[in-house]
């Protein structure tokens, strides 16, 4: 890591660990949040706070659920004192009624997650805790509310202005390479020798964020392949005896597998900043880099065919059904029904191209029937195309791709169910 991510480091997780007492177990845990909310010094407060999180750590799913409803129930806001400080500040609106307002409008709990986050390590242990949360509040629907709070402190821990962007290669740290074959989210690493494929040669890059408080953990990371052409499959880009080209020779960088790590960072994008400034990078890299464009899996693809009765037993109509679902398959909001062109075109991107028989791996298969598409990334061009979907829906794509949308109008109509 830089320097200077060293000295953020310093910052983020504290390094002197304050003495304190042992954790009285006989004490309730409402007592120990209450004096980490009191007039606490920062010694002790960190003893206090020490004590929190070691507790919850042993706790099973039973204890954990007592203690978010604890923060639901008891450290929510106050209504009456919220609406009597929105009264004042609406009859005199200065500093003073301004700043009673702010501080009877957050719950008690964001300031315990603040304290808490005084201890070294905290925020790692903060961000598992979320994701116990999340995990927890799909059967306890009135713990969701508590996400709303974490989450807000973590999109400003984890603001982009903190991240890191680091390669990692061959020579990283051995922890580190353990986490990128376990992380992998979307074409499994199966072996040492799999994960060197993919890092060693040189054509071949994987770059991921990091956050100085969790500085062996990473957040996010793309894998990038530097190849002459589009490529059309991801058994091309992962072959064993695929041909090495030089970097100097390649036109096209490919984004073919992007991999969020810390499902407690879950809704807090950073896929967004990491393609643009990799991109960046590596254009500046190497000047011959003329095309950005990803190989993309099609999550939702297989059930939407399923769904509407189409009848794909030619690559060609599986190709023009997969123009129609990228282009015209909408969630109840209008957006995209696919979750990964949300993602992508949201960021800026366009529809490239469409490729069948591109994942003939048994997940391929089952989520895509073995389609690919790739998205194009023109750095003229992001923020206009970003720009266009976010304010009208549009969905952005190559020549190629809408005419295949119009052979999908042309094709016989659903098989009826």
């Amino acid at each position: 890591m830089s320097i200077f991510a060293d000295i953020l480091g310093t910052v983020f997780e504290r390094r002197y660990r304050a003495p304190g007492p042992q954790d009285d177990t006989s004490k309730p845990l409402e007592e120990l949040t209450a004096r980490l909310l009191g007039s606490l010094g920062e010694v002790s407060g960190m003893a206090v706070a020490r004590q929190i999180l070691d507790r919850y750590s042993r706790f099973d799913d039973a204890g954990k659920i007592a203690f978010f409803t604890h923060l639901r129930r008891d450290l929510d806001v106050d209504a009456a004192k919220l609406r009597a400080a929105l009264d004042t500040y609406e009859a005199a609106p200065d500093k003073a009624s301004y700043t009673r307002f702010m501080e009877a409008a957050e719950p008690p709990r964001q300031e315990l997650a603040r304290r808490l986050n005084q201890v070294p390590g905290a925020t790692r242990q903060l961000v598992a805790m979320r994701h116990d949360l999340l995990r927890l509040a799909k059967a306890n629907p009135d713990l969701a509310l508590i996400d709303f709070d974490l989450r807000h402190l973590l999109q400003s821990w984890f603001n982009r202005g903190f991240l890191v962007l680091r390669p990692i290669t061959w020579e990283s740290p051995a922890n580190i390479l353990e986490k990128i074959i376990a992380y992998e989210a979307v074409h499994a690493i199966d072996s040492w020798d799999d994960l060197r494929r993919r890092l060693h040669p040189v054509d071949r890059r994987l770059f991921a964020f990091f956050h100085p408080s969790m500085a062996d953990e990473p957040l996010i990371f793309v894998e990038v392949a530097l190849t002459k052409g589009i490529p059309n499959s991801i058994q091309g880009v992962l072959a064993d005896n695929r041909e090495i080209i030089a970097p100097p020779a390649a036109d096209t960088a490919v984004f073919y597998s992007i991999s969020n790590c810390q499902p407690g960072l879950a809704g807090i994008s950073f896929g967004n900043s990491l393609i643009k400034q990799v991109a960046g990078d590596l254009a500046r890299e190497l000047p011959g880099l003329k095309t950005f464009v990803t190989l993309s899996p099609i999550p939702g693809l297989a059930a939407w065919l399923s769904e509407c009765g189409h009848d794909v037993s030619t690559p060609e109509a599986l190709r023009a059904r997969t123009a129609e679902y990228l282009l015209a398959a909408k969630r109840a909001d209008g957006a995209p029904r696919d979750p990964v062109a949300r993602f992508h075109l949201g960021n800026g991107a366009l529809v490239e191209a469409i490729h069948a028989g591109a994942d003939t791996s048994a997940s391929g298969m089952a989520q895509s029937l073995g389609a690919m598409v790739n998205y194009r990334y023109d750095l003229d061009k992001i923020n206009q195309h970003h720009e266009a979907f976010a304010t009208k829906g549009t969905v952005a794509s190559s020549a190629a791709v809408r005419a295949l949308l119009k052979q999908a109008q042309q094709l016989p109509a659903p098989v009826e169910k």
